[in-house]
């Protein structure tokens, strides 16, 4: 893979675009996404379960964001447990909430750089 196509195509993820042509938005409204890129075909809902990866994805982000808030904040205030319990439970529910498009959109370019030549198209 090389870099350049690499970053093109985490940029366009990153903006909700299609992974192939980056015209087309992924999803439609919220979180209900496309079954296909409109302009150039790409499908985006290949397979039930495809979109496991994603949710690998987000716990990952999830996971990386409250524990290391944790323990910067623990090194920086030193506040009781209870209070960095009280802190970071809000933000384990509504972070995966407000990164679930882009971790979608990451799963997908994922794919897309390991098999760009998916002869997949919309139905």
């Amino acid at each position: 893979m090389e870099p350049r196509r690499t970053w093109r195509t985490v940029r366009r993820a990153l903006g909700l675009r299609c992974p192939r042509c980056g015209q087309a938005p992924i999803f439609v409204r919220g979180y209900q996404m496309r079954p296909g890129c409109p302009r150039c075909g790409l499908r985006f809902e290949r397979e039930p379960g495809y979109f496991v990866g994603a949710i690998y994805i987000n716990y990952g982000l999830t996971v990386l964001v409250v524990f290391g808030g944790y323990f910067l904040l623990d090194q920086a205030q030193a506040w009781p447990a209870g209070w960095q319990l009280a802190l970071w439970c809000p933000v384990v529910v509504l972070f995966p909430l407000a990164t679930f498009r882009h971790s979608k959109a990451l799963w997908l370019a994922l794919d897309f750089l390991v098999d760009p030549a998916d002869p997949r198209r919309t139905p």
